[in-house]
């Protein structure tokens, strides 16, 4: 299996109501990702693109096609990737496998999503299509209810009051918007505070408005080559070096682990494998923050803190740059937004910059990152992970 690198990268704004088409955005972000990489559409062998909810916000699916013949790759296999919010890392996995197995030498893949276009109510029960639609879907669950359960588990499983808790989360949004403001592709470029999110609206107890990420539209796109022709392209390359995924099925089949997603413990554990490190040698990471509890239930399962203990880390700064393990500097779907089929795209593009060194005028570049890792969460427990590293 040949080493397989990043080269180049493209993100659109992520906004609410984009006038453009899924397949325009992601063209935008595609052009820039292939002549960042110093290549031409015609470079290009094949094209691999997440996308979650095409069908219901435009009515279009083989979307992978149109976007082929837009960006002037007509003639090059293209492929769609749905895995809910963890579509386009699902993408970038099978991507990159292709491209280690010796098949291709250049490919693009990203993702996009369009999901402003249907407006609140469609796009709450569309969002809910990822649970389980026999057992799950039929009792009114959406992913805020869900991942209040979650919530409300974690404070009794492990003896936290949930005033306690609720305050920790609240600091999980507070540090995603402060660094959301840095980041120019960020939806909501504006600072909050604890205080503000504790009088927030009441979304699904014990979450409140600004404990949940929003609705949005952009694109996210990379080329991936293999080392040998990645080296003629760029002076920095970064290696995908570990993939995880797993799935974890619907609620109840979880539920000797709850809180936990088992599914990210075992997808996690194989990208750590694979790249030979462990959670202690990750630099920088992006992890699925959808709701604020995401976060610390995410930073536990990828083995940044005993069970019970994450939401100290946000307490103590250790999330921040210059801490212990630095979390979501891209403003995490929270501050930066969260279209679903381009999230792990972005996430993947923010640690590339990182790992470059790219982001010190942004003021958001964690010094020294040479190693970075991306976790992805789709529906009730499709998992994701990828380990990006820097010679």
């Amino acid at each position: 299996m040949r080493r397989v690198a990043i080269v180049g990268g493209g993100h659109t704004d992520f906004v609410f109501n984009s006038p453009k088409t899924g397949i325009e955005l992601f063209a935008e972000a595609a052009m820039e990702a292939i002549y960042e990489s110093n290549l031409k559409p015609k470079n290009i062998q094949a094209i691999y693109c997440g996308n979650g909810l095409g069908d219901f916000s435009e009515g279009q699916i083989m979307i992978q096609s149109y976007i082929a013949n837009d960006i002037g790759c007509l003639n090059v296999p293209a492929t769609r990737f749905e895995g809910a919010c963890a579509s386009a890392t699902l993408a970038i996995r099978d991507a990159a496998m292709w491209v280690a197995s010796g098949k291709y030498d250049i490919v693009l893949v990203g993702g996009t999503e369009k999901a402003t276009a249907m407006g609140t109510p469609l796009a709450t029960r569309t969002f809910a299509m990822a649970h389980d639609s026999r057992y799950e879907s039929p009792t009114g669950l959406t992913f805020p209810g869900y991942f209040a359960m979650l919530a409300h588990l974690y404070s009794s499983k492990h003896n936290i009051p949930l005033a306690k808790l609720k305050e920790q989360m609240a600091m999980v949004s507070v540090q995603s918007h402060e660094y959301g403001a840095k980041n120019p592709h960020a939806q909501f470029r504006k600072e909050i505070t604890v205080e503000k999110v504790l009088s927030g609206f009441m979304v699904a107890s014990p979450l409140q408005l600004l404990d949940c990420c929003p609705f949005s539209d952009g694109a996210a796109a990379l080329v991936l080559a293999s080392e040998d022709v990645a080296k003629k392209l760029t002076d920095k390359p970064v290696y995908i070096v570990g993939t995880g995924q797993a799935s974890s099925g619907r609620m109840s089949s979880q539920y000797k682990y709850l809180p936990r997603i088992r599914a990210r413990e075992l997808s996690v554990k194989q990208a750590y494998d694979m790249a030979g490190v462990g959670p202690e040698d990750i630099d920088v990471c992006e992890l699925h923050d959808c709701f604020s509890i995401a976060s610390i239930i995410a930073a536990e399962c990828l083995g940044f803190a005993d069970y019970g203990t994450a939401g100290y880390l946000w307490e103590k700064g250790e999330t921040r740059i210059g801490g212990k393990i630095p979390i979501n500097i891209s403003g995490g779907l929270k501050s930066k937004g969260h279209p679903i089929g381009a999230t792990g795209a972005s996430q993947t593009y923010d640690i590339v910059k990182q790992l470059r060194g790219e982001l010190v005028d942004q003021g958001r570049q964690v010094e020294g990152a040479k190693v970075g890792l991306v976790d992805t969460l789709g529906g009730d427990g499709v998992i994701c992970n990828l380990i990006l590293k820097v010679d």
